[in-house]
C-alpha cells in the first residue's frame, strides 16, 4: 500500500428552475444564489469551497452544468467558472437537460421535457451533450475531460454518447441515488470501462440500519457524518481501495428557508465536515492524497479496479441520524 489512496471531491455546480414550470409568472429560475449562498456579505457556497480548498491544499473536481446556458445566456455561470479556473481547481461538465428546454429553434423540439439524460435515444442525447459541450468549451477554453448526468441518472446510452464525442472520463454513477435498470452498470467504486469509458462511481457502501437491515448509501458531505467518513476512508485503506468518489453541491454549505433561496443562513455541520475531511488529507499524505479528474485522465484511463463492497456499523448510522435531523430541524444549529 506505498499508493495513497485517491480520494476526489466532487462538487456538481447548478443553478436551479426554482418552481417555474410550476408557476413560470412567480418562479423564475434561480442562478447566483444557488452556487453563493451569501449570508450578510460572505459566500458560504463557492467562495466557502474555494477558500477551505485552498486552505488545506485540497485539488477538488467542480462538475460545472452548462445546459442553464439556453436559459441564462453565458452569464452567470461563466463567471462562477473563472473563478474556480482562477482558483486553480478543476472544472469538468455536468449536464441537467432540463435546461435544453428553454433553446429557441427547431433543434430543441426534439429534447422531452424532463430533467433525466436515461431513456433518451442515442440522437437525442447525442445533439444535448454536443450542445453542452460547445458551452463548456467556450467557457473553458478547452473541452471537458469528464461528464457527469444530472442527479447521476443514468443508462447505457450516456456512455455510448460519451465515447462518440471522446469524452474518456465518466462519474454517473451513484448507487445510492439512483440504480440504473443495466446490471452492468451497477458498480459501487472502483474504476470501470463502459464502451470505452472510464467509469469512477461516487463511492457507494453499505449502511446497517437499527433493525439490521442494509442499505446502498453514496459518500455525499451533507448525509454523511465525519465520524462516518473517517472510518470508512480507513477502511478503505486498509481494504486496498485506489479511489474514492465524494459528491456535494454549494448549496449544501449554507441552510434555505425556501424554494426561492429568500432567506439563507451558513450550515455549519456541513462546513465542518468538510474542513475536517481536508484537514484529514493533509495531515495522512502518506495514505491520502486529493485527487481530480482532470489531472488524472491517463493514470485512471490506463487500468480498471474493481474494489470491494464495504460496510459501516449501525452504531455510524444512528449518530448520523441524529446529527443530520438536529442540523435539519434547528436553523441556526
Amino acid at each position: 500500500m506505498n499508493t495513497p489512496l485517491e480520494v476526489s471531491i466532487t462538487i456538481d455546480t447548478e443553478f436551479s428552475i426554482a418552481g417555474y414550470f410550476d408557476n413560470p409568472e412567480a418562479y423564475p429560475p434561480v442562478a447566483e444564489p444557488v452556487v453563493y449562498g451569501t449570508v450578510n456579505g460572505r459566500d458560504e457556497g463557492l467562495g466557502f469551497l474555494l477558500e477551505t480548498f485552498e486552505r488545506y491544499g485540497t485539488d477538488a473536481t467542480f462538475f460545472v452544468e452548462c445546459a442553464n446556458y439556453f436559459h441564462f445566456g453565458d452569464e452567470p455561470m461563466r463567471s462562477v467558472m473563472q473563478k474556480i479556473i482562477a482558483a486553480g481547481q478543476d472544472t469538468q461538465l455536468h449536464v441537467h437537460p432540463i435546461w435544453l428546454t428553454f433553446g429557441e429553434g427547431d433543434q430543441f423540439r426534439q429534447f422531452a421535457r424532463n430533467d433525466y439524460c436515461s431513456a433518451r435515444s442515442f440522437e437525442e442525447l447525442h445533439a444535448a451533450f454536443s450542445l453542452c459541450v460547445d458551452v463548456f468549451q467556450r467557457w473553458a477554453n478547452r473541452r471537458p475531460d469528464a461528464i457527469r448526468t444530472g442527479s447521476l441518472v443514468t443508462d447505457e446510452t450516456v456512455f455510448r454518447v460519451m465515447q462518440s464525442l471522446g469524452i474518456p472520463l465518466g462519474s454517473n454513477l451513484a448507487l445510492g441515488v439512483f440504480e440504473p435498470s443495466e446490471p452492468h452498470l451497477q458498480f459501487h467504486a472502483g474504476r470501470h470501462r463502459i464502451h470505452g469509458v472510464t467509469e469512477l462511481p461516487v463511492f457507494t457502501y453499505r449502511d446497517l440500519n437499527i433493525a439490521g437491515r442494509t442499505r446502498r448509501k453514496s459518500l455525499q458531505i451533507t448525509s454523511c457524518s465525519w465520524p462516518e467518513m473517517r472510518h470508512l476512508l480507513w477502511k478503505a485503506r486498509r481494504a486496498g481501495v485506489e479511489n474514492v468518489v465524494i459528491l456535494t453541491h454549494p448549496f449544501e454549505f449554507f441552510k434555505k428557508r425556501n424554494f426561492r433561496y429568500t432567506e439563507l443562513t451558513r450550515n455549519r455541520v456541513n462546513q465542518r465536515r468538510l474542513e475536517a475531511l481536508c484537514e484529514f488529507l493533509r495531515d495522512h499524505p502518506d495514505d491520502f492524497v486529493s485527487a481530480d479528474f482532470g489531472s488524472r485522465v491517463a493514470a485512471w484511463t490506463a487500468s480498471e479496479k474493481s474494489e470491494s463492497y464495504l460496510s459501516v456499523p449501525t452504531a455510524f448510522t444512528v449518530g448520523r441520524m441524529l446529527h443530520n435531523r438536529l442540523n435539519d430541524t434547528l436553523w441556526r444549529y
